[in-house]
């Protein structure tokens, strides 16, 4: 799956040896984190959703032959996360 997702992610971003996928399994499903550069997240999520919701359909398209569910989530990360810590601690 995961060459699948660079398959059809990365033709869509502008930088896309930024793009990082992370897969954390359970005994009910496998979810995939995709990370990828803040000015090419609306390029994969799409009007209203639409290119992440069509990557996610075809993903579910062939389910697991265990029967566990498929899942896609962006993951956003906030470089100002680390500075808001350091203002606490003064």
């Amino acid at each position: 799956m995961n060459n699948f997702l660079e398959l059809v992610i990365k033709p869509l971003v502008n930088f896309p040896d930024e793009v990082e996928i992370d897969v954390f399994e359970d005994d009910q499903s496998v979810v995939y984190q995709l990370k990828l550069n803040p000015d090419d997240i609306g390029r994969v999520v799409g009007r209203n959703g639409s290119t992440i919701n069509a990557i996610r359909t075809l993903m579910q398209a062939r389910p697991l032959d265990d029967g566990r569910r498929i899942g896609l989530e962006l993951v956003e990360e906030d470089d100002d996360l680390e500075d808001d810590d350091q203002d606490y601690n003064d």
